[in-house]
């Protein structure tokens, strides 16, 4: 079986080749294609996985090309994971934003804006191509921002494009381990849009154990969440919200640490991946072993602003091991091998949340087959997220539309609907600051 991976000179690559190697048994990938624009990303990749298939009797073939045609043709499945722009663009998304006092996050807000509509014209173009020239392949979508990149391409693609992403799993996880109870056990109510939705409840043995942790202070204050929300707020919302929603919650406080920050996010993962590539491409070295220390400082300080703020203090041991490339084996797995699962996904709504309409991409909990993902019926959102997931959805919208009509005003009205975003004089001054840093924004008139 043949995964393509597009931004296959990406940094986080050898996570998924990784997961791949410990799969066993028949439909398993047995060739992965690498596609990048950036050739020196891509050697440097290879390097590291090819150190970790040394010990791997049976791993899967890799190859790497900067041609894309040739990459998608005879793909089983498509895994996107691409940066328009680089880890420049997004440090070029936040610093915009932040003098404008709004904040810059690359998937929240004005950097989410931005960075949505110089990637969606690049995701409908190799949707296109897919549909062309293989139209059999399943595409698994992880780029930012990831809700509504999927959108875009399944104008294009249908319910054959399916976007991942950590953050659910992380945070089910992290209830389940707290509550102690098994994560592989755990039904997780989850809903909203990616990078916005809730856990509501989490089911173990039928029983709903979500009340007992909004009911004890001190085991809801003992996790992630807990510190970041505050113990109050949480039992306020009778939820227990996605780590992105500090930025909704506490918009100030966060863009306030931002613009205090020595380096923005951005900035800070710009310069340590040049100094990872550069190493790898002039060192004879092992590419692995620093591969390794270098994701290891990444993850640790993963949204270190937001804890700074909330005074949530170090992320926990157990949170540093990322997760996406497991939701993607096993997605990948359901379908192949009809391994029949139960995933939080980005899929299209059909009739899951009556506020939305039917093509509108919802993050759920997802039945997963050989046909693809399903999303499961679901409670209606409370008020307080309706309005939330109605306005960011909204916004998405208006950002597809800019990309389609290549205006310059629809792009601004992207931004002034945004609640992150308070003026329309800002909206305005917005788009003039990110056509003028941004090639990939050319098209807008």
């Amino acid at each position: 079986m043949k995964l393509t991976i597009l931004g296959g000179g990406g940094f986080r690559v050898p996570l998924v080749y990784g997961a791949l190697l410990g799969d066993r048994g028949e439909g398993r990938v047995t060739e992965v294609v690498l596609h990048d624009l950036d050739a020196g990303r891509l050697s440097a990749v290879t390097r590291v996985l090819a150190e970790q298939a040394a010990p791997v009797a049976d791993a899967p073939t890799v190859t790497a090309t900067t041609d894309l045609d040739d990459a998608l043709r005879g793909a089983d499945f498509v895994f996107s994971a691409i940066r328009v722009g680089g880890l420049e663009g997004r440090a070029d998304d936040e610093r915009v934003a932040l003098a404008e006092g709004v904040l810059g996050q690359e998937t929240v807000g004005a950097g989410g804006i931005a960075y949505g509509l110089r990637t969606v014209p690049v995701a409908v173009d190799i949707a296109r191509r897919v549909a062309r020239l293989a139209p059999d392949a399943w595409v698994i979508n992880f780029t930012n921002p990831a809700g509504l990149v999927t959108e875009a391409m399944s104008r294009h693609l249908g319910d054959r494009v399916i976007g991942i992403c950590d953050s659910p799993v992380g945070l089910g996880r992290r209830i389940a381990r707290v509550l102690g109870a098994n994560p592989k056990e755990a039904w997780i109510d989850y809903v909203g849009l990616n990078h916005l939705g809730w856990v509501r409840g989490l089911r173990v043995a039928g029983r709903d154990e979500l009340p007992r942790l909004l009911a004890d202070p001190d085991l809801l204050g003992s996790f992630e969440e807990g510190k970041l929300f505050g113990v109050d707020w949480l039992r306020s919302l009778g939820a227990i919200p996605n780590e992105y929603l500090h930025y909704y919650y506490f918009n100030r406080e966060a863009v306030r640490a931002y613009q205090q920050a020595e380096r923005t996010r951005g900035a800070f993962l710009r310069d340590q991946q040049a100094g990872f590539y550069e190493q790898v491409g002039r060192s004879d070295g092992s590419a692995l072993a620093l591969w390794d220390r270098t994701r290891a400082e990444r993850e640790a300080t993963y949204m270190a602003e937001n804890r700074e703020t909330a005074g949530a203090g170090e992320r926990d041991a157990d949170d540093l091991s990322g997760g996406y490339e497991k939701v993607a084996l096993a997605l990948m797995r359901a379908i192949a091998r009809d391994e029949r699962t139960t995933l939080i996904l980005n899929v299209r709504n059909r009739t899951t949340l009556a506020v939305l309409d039917s093509e509108a991409v919802i993050e759920v909990p997802c039945l997963v087959d050989a046909n693809g993902a399903h999303p499961v019926a679901v409670d209606p959102l409370p008020g307080h997220a309706t309005g939330l997931v109605c306005a960011v959805k909204a916004v998405e919208r208006e950002v597809l539309a800019a990309a389609e009509s290549r205006s310059r005003t629809t792009a601004a009205k992207a931004f002034a609907l945004h609640p992150l975003v308070d003026s329309v004089n800002v909206a305005r001054r917005l788009v003039e600051g990110y056509t003028a840093v941004h090639p990939g924004l050319a098209y807008l008139r």
